[in-house]
Formats: C-alpha cells, structure tokens, sequence
C-alpha cells in the first residue's frame, strides 16, 4: 500500500571551488544540519542514498562512517546529472512502498579534482572518440533554435541576467554578481553562440535532503515541510540518426507524466528548477513544460514571466548557470530549493505564496539516446 511522503529537511553547502575539500568533507556540513534541523537522531534513519558520478567506490559508507551511521543500508546512484534527484526517486519509492520511514539523501561532487575544462564522457562512446562535448551539443541546439526561430543570441543572454540576477539573492549560489546583457555578450566565447556567462560553472558542492512518511512524522514528531507530489525517472529513448534537437522528449514525457501523477497542469507551477546547463536550455524548457507554445520560449524571458512577479518564477535559486553545477549535488539542491520556498525559508528570494514547485534534471550525453536520463519531481506546501 503507498503512502504519502514529504520532504522534512534540506541543507546544503556553498557551491564554489572547494580545492582542498574531499567528498566527505563536502557532504558532512549538511548532512550534520539536515538531521539536526529535522529533529531526527541517527537511529530514526532506515536507509540513505548517495548521489554523486565522480566519487569512487562508496562514497556514501565513507561519508557516513564520520558520523557513526552504519548498519542501515547506504546505497550509492550514478546516473550523470540525475544522479542526485535519482537518489531522491530511489528513496520516495522506497518509503511510498513501507520498505523504510525516514531515508537521508546526499548529492555530492567535487569537480575541481579535474583540473577545468569539460567533463570527462565516457570513452567508449563514439560520438565522444569524435570530440564531441557537452558545450558542442548545446551550442548545436541554440544554432538551430536561432535559425528557427524569433530568437537571438541577446535573447539567450537574457537568460544569463535572470540567473545572475536570482543568484545574486541566494547565499549557496557560486556567482553571486549581477550582470548586463552587454556584458555577457562580450565575455569570452565558448561555443558559438555561447560566451562564457551562458554556460554553467564547474564546482563543487553538496546537498541533503531528508524524506519520511506521513507516519513517521506523526510517530516522531516531524513538520511535514512540503509532500511529494510525483517522482518520474525516464530514461532516453533510442533513435539513431538525425534528431530534433529543439525539442527533448525524454523532458517533455517526464513533465507530463509527473503532471498527471500531481493532478496538476503546467499553469498551476509557482516555481520550477530546471537544467539549465546553457542558456538554450532554459527557453526550450519553457516550451517543452507546456508554459508556452513550441518557438515561444523567446516571449517568457523578454516579458519578465519567469521571474520574481511573472506568471511562474523559474530558477530561484539562480539554477545551474549561477547556483552551480556540481554535477551530482545538482538535483538535490533543486529540491532543497524548492523545499525553502515552499516552507517560507527563502529569504530575500521568497516568491509570494508558493502551493507547486517543480525540479527537473536530465543526465549523460549518449550516443543514439535524446538524454541518458530525465528525474522530474512536483511538490506541493503542505
């Protein structure tokens, strides 16, 4: 029999270059303030999941272990980008199903121990033996879209000033300066159309969230925070050949399967962190959540309509192009955002009245797959 879940705790750290952290230096700040605030001992804990690609060989028991968590199970989940909101499917399904009560998930990387530069990819694929990388198949996507549609690079700079604008408002955040549409235009290129702003930072980070059922918040005494409306994980369909790069699938199934699980349309959302990798991203997920019409997305960023005051406030936090993107942290602290916002903790970032939050994350770029996988996730304030 399911039961209803709810999320009960967040923490995480700055996202920034944490040269001289580890992993596990990283993810006990948080860890220790998740429990702490949620009111929780470690023997109310039943099980923990461990999100991170780049941490080696159990990463969660060598985190856990300083805190003197053990026995219990600690499950590690690598799933690229999603690895992080994998985590949190994999402990809701856990906890929806009576397998658990109160499970801790953590999202962690540390992105500094490669020097800089893109992401290593997995060489056995054969499109990364070509050269390609992450900020090419972007740059592919925003080409296209431009030559599509109404749209400009001054648009996807737009973008890049909403971000820095919300980041600047949000202490986690690795930038934190406001910028000019000027400026971003003129900062270093990356991959054409792309300068530097409209690209996610390298870094590291972590994050935590605590989940428990509506039984176990009864039976110990823990505010409900915000409930678990759907948790949806696809992964990419396969397609060889030529694709449609303006239009994710995988993205657009997601949010319509999370949709119909929540009983909610894409108009009720207050607020949504999704991926925005690129600035690209940003305008195709517009279009692709049913916020506007396909070729439309240009419309939302110059009108104000995802920001603070607008129709729905996407990225708060200032999402991956200004929070950061430490890649296995990344889906956990979209849900400790939406978690603050919805439980009136955000601060100087606090949108007015939230009921709906949506997060959303995609992972890995795969030969013959639109995206290794997708986690989209809708909450609701209870």
């Amino acid at each position: 029999m399911s039961q209803s879940v709810f999320v009960v705790s967040a923490a995480m750290t700055k996202f920034a270059k944490h040269r001289s952290s580890s992993y596990v230096g990283l993810a006990i700040p948080p860890l220790v303030e998740a429990i702490r605030s949620a009111g929780l001992d470690k023997s109310d804990i039943d099980m923990v999941y461990v999100g991170h690609s780049y941490g080696g060989m159990m990463t969660g028991q060598r985190i856990c272990k300083e805190i003197g968590l053990g026995t219990i199970p600690i499950v590690n989940v690598e799933n690229a980008c999603s690895g992080g909101a994998t985590a949190v499917h994999e402990a809701w399904k856990a906890i929806q199903q009576g397998l658990a009560d109160v499970a801790v998930v953590i999202g962690v990387e540390k992105l500094t121990q490669f020097g800089g530069g893109t992401l290593p990819l997995s060489p056995e694929d054969r499109e990364v033996k070509q050269g390609i990388v992450m900020p090419a198949v972007y740059a592919m996507r925003a080409t296209r879209y431009l030559h599509d549609y109404d749209a400009t690079p001054e648009d996807l700079a737009l973008v890049s000033v909403k971000s820095r604008k919300h980041g600047a408002m949000n202490p986690f955040a690795q930038f934190r300066t406001e910028t000019t549409v000027e400026e971003v235009l003129a900062a270093r290129p990356i991959a054409d159309p792309f300068t530097l702003p409209m690209c996610c930072p390298t870094g590291d980070g972590a994050s935590v969230v605590i989940l428990a059922s509506e039984e176990a918040c009864e039976r110990l005494g823990l505010k409900q925070g915000m409930r678990v409306a759907a948790s949806v994980l696809h992964s990419g369909h396969v397609e060889e050949g030529a694709r449609d790069m303006t239009w994710p699938d995988i993205s657009e199934n997601s949010a319509k399967d999370a949709y119909a699980v929540a009983g909610i349309e894409a108009k009720d959302l207050d607020m949504i962190e999704l991926h925005d990798a690129f600035s690209i991203a940003e305008l195709v997920y517009y279009e692709v959540f049913g916020l506007t019409e396909r070729g439309h997305g240009v419309d939302l960023i110059r009108d104000g309509s995802t920001t603070f005051g607008g129709e729905v406030v996407v990225n708060p936090s200032g999402g991956l192009l200004s929070k950061g993107h430490p890649v296995g942290a990344s889906g956990v602290a979209q849900i400790a955002e939406a978690f603050w916002q919805l439980t009136s903790q955000a601060h100087d970032r606090q949108i007015e009245d939230p009921r709906w939050a949506m997060t959303h994350v995609t992972g890995g770029g795969t030969a013959g797959l639109d995206h290794g996988a997708c986690t989209v996730h809708i909450f609701e304030a209870v």
